[in-house]
């Protein structure tokens, strides 16, 4: 006997046995088509695999860091034992690989599904965890990974949804094994909220939206506690209030800002200092009249 790879025989004195020559052809053809249907490494196609084997394959291509060939084979996996063994776990994969793999809207939907089927999951933390990175990881372009000084300037609501999202991972599962960087994403997600709205105040100052700057300052001031940013908001409101004429106003931002925070930048010996911001945008007379044909 000749030993075949994948367990397959054959006899080798069996050619002598056949003299007719179209039989032998049809012997090797045979003999062939098993061979190629052998793979090299003894695995069967994957029509063939059981669901234990996909799964394995999908986990190893997430261990390779290959996310492309583990979210392919998780897909496979489901539509082929949508309710065996694995299926729970491997709806876990999938938004892993997902995420890591910047599928983010699919990393989302696929969280929000596994939330929706298995409320009560043992890991279904994790998938509110990453279903609150995935919102943060869509506000960010290619380009402005590379500049985080622009981060605070694009839209903020993918922060916004991010930071609640958190927020109801802590509440829901307070002790949680992610509920601490949670917590320090939140913390840092909030900073980036309102250095967002130090920018809008910033941008009303230079159009000369007095109100809508000072109102932007007091939602720092009132809605962001805690954070660096609120002596600026402060310093915006004093500035915009007496841009529109409310000295009251302005010397009760003033009085604040002086007590909370006496060395801020536009403070000099107890007096307000403006930014400048109001008039980095000031048009002259003939820019007007010319369409900004002239300065």
């Amino acid at each position: 006997m000749v030993k075949l790879r994948a367990d397959t025989t054959i006899t080798v004195n069996i050619l002598k046995i056949i003299s007719d020559r179209p039989m032998r052809i049809l012997l090797i053809l045979a003999t062939s088509l098993i061979l190629v249907a052998c793979s090299s490494d003894g695995k069967r196609p994957g029509n063939e695999m059981t669901e234990r084997e996909i799964y394995e394959k999908a986990v190893e291509a997430i261990d390779n860091e290959n996310y492309f060939l583990a979210i392919e084979t998780l897909q496979q996996l489901e539509n082929r034992y949508p309710f065996g063994t694995f299926s729970e776990q491997a709806q876990l994969e999938m938004i892993y690989a997902q995420f890591n793999g910047q599928e983010l809207e699919g990393a989302r939907a696929s969280a929000e599904r596994f939330i929706r089927l298995h409320p009560e999951h043992e890991n279904v933390d994790y998938a509110y965890y990453l279903k609150a990175l995935s919102s943060y990881e869509l506000g960010l372009s290619l380009v402005e990974r590379y500049f985080a000084d622009e981060e605070s300037q694009r839209d903020p609501q993918p922060a916004r949804d991010s930071f609640q999202e958190l927020n109801e991972l802590i509440r829901k599962f307070p002790n949680s094994q992610y509920a601490p960087d949670a917590r320090q994403r939140m913390i840092y997600l909030r900073d980036r909220l309102a250095l967002h709205e130090i920018h809008v105040a910033r941008y009303y100052l230079k159009r000369h939206a007095y109100l809508a700057a000072a109102n932007r300052g007091r939602n720092i001031v009132e809605n962001y506690q805690g954070t660096q940013h609120v002596a600026d908001g402060l310093a915006i409101m004093v500035e915009g209030y007496e841009l529109l004429g409310q000295p009251d106003l302005a010397n009760k931002s003033l009085a604040v800002l002086k007590a909370n925070f006496p060395n801020h930048k536009q403070l000099s010996d107890g007096q307000f200092v403006h930014s400048g911001w109001a008039q980095k945008d000031r048009k002259s007379i003939w820019n007007v009249i010319t369409l900004g044909l002239i300065d």
